[in-house]
């Protein structure tokens, strides 16, 4: 079976995307260009893979199995590759990363300066949203993700863990005061999370009161890291996550408040890879350099 490996890199392309037009504009192609490989990799393997009909495209049995074999074929030859480059000038390559904008703002934007200059070789494709990606489909190398996922085709790695802390900013607290106990927030403008209901329940201190506080909020957004612009604007109060909240309080652009009657346990931070991808070198060194990035930024 003679076979090229980019059309097989294509092929699977076509298959998390769905259709052929898809890949052809991921590649900046004509659909013909598309349409000639997958004929080249059914000739060679002397199957049909794939079955086109007016409703899209769809995987026959022998498609699924090729696919199968084709993205360990593809991951071995990137390994290998990246191997071999790796002895001699260090990682390199392009590497795609997927985060909340609140983990791509507050982890990968700060640490990419010491990892470029670790790495020069290597270049970060950083999609910043807090929907969580299909890695394979969406062609991800990396996820920064918080909580354990639950997958078993992905490999993850804790690189670090945060905790929350509850804040105001300076003008909103001179416009509406400093609440002294959990009780008086109910006369305050809190800051919810519209599609998170877990990030309104606010766990407390006190052993011998409620557990939680559960908060509708004044104001709800679906984003993360506009919680913290619209807390810098003094719009209200939100619970921000530490790696936000720390440096802009270190700054006094943030007061933390109630803080010996609010709990915050430790929740980790991953880097999830796929089961194929994670022995790659440049995913590697990516990963390693995050893990200590936050382990000295912890320690400061």
């Amino acid at each position: 079976m003679q076979l090229q490996l980019d059309d097989v890199a294509l092929f699977a392309r076509i298959a998390e995307l769905g259709t052929l037009s898809a890949a052809a504009r991921e590649r900046d192609v004509p659909v013909s260009q598309v349409t000639r490989s997958l004929a080249r990799l059914e000739a060679a393997c002397g199957v049909r893979l794939l079955h086109r009909t007016t409703h899209g495209l769809s995987l026959t049995d022998e498609g699924d199995t090729f696919l199968a074999y084709g993205r360990r074929l593809l991951d071995t030859t990137a390994e290998l590759d990246s191997e071999l480059t790796g002895k001699i000038s260090g990682p390199s390559g392009w590497v795609r990363v997927t985060a909340s904008p609140l983990m791509a703002d507050c982890l990968i934007a700060p640490s990419m300066p010491g990892l470029y200059l670790r790495h020069p070789q290597l270049h970060l494709d950083i999609s910043a949203d807090d929907r969580i990606a299909d890695m394979a489909r969406d062609g991800f190398d990396i996820a920064i993700r918080s909580g354990s996922p639950n997958s078993d085709t992905v490999v993850a790695r804790q690189i670090g863990s945060y905790g929350r802390t509850l804040c105001a900013s300076p003008d909103y607290l001179r416009a509406h005061g400093t609440p002294t106990h959990p009780r008086e927030l109910g006369a305050h403008r809190l800051l919810a999370n519209s599609v998170s209901p877990s990030l309104n329940r606010w766990a407390l201190a006190d052993p011998e009161g409620p557990t939680e506080l559960q908060i509708s909020g004044h104001t709800r957004t679906d984003n993360t890291a506009l919680v913290v612009s619209l807390v810098l604007h003094g719009v209200g109060i939100a619970r921000i996550h530490d790696l936000a909240a720390l440096p802009l309080i270190r700054q006094g652009r943030l007061v933390p408040l109630l803080q010996e009657h609010l709990s915050s346990p430790p929740v980790p931070i991953y880097a999830v890879i796929l089961q194929e991808r994670h022995r790659l070198p440049k995913i590697r060194a990516c990963i390693d350099y995050w893990a200590e990035w936050m382990a000295l930024g912890q320690t400061t």
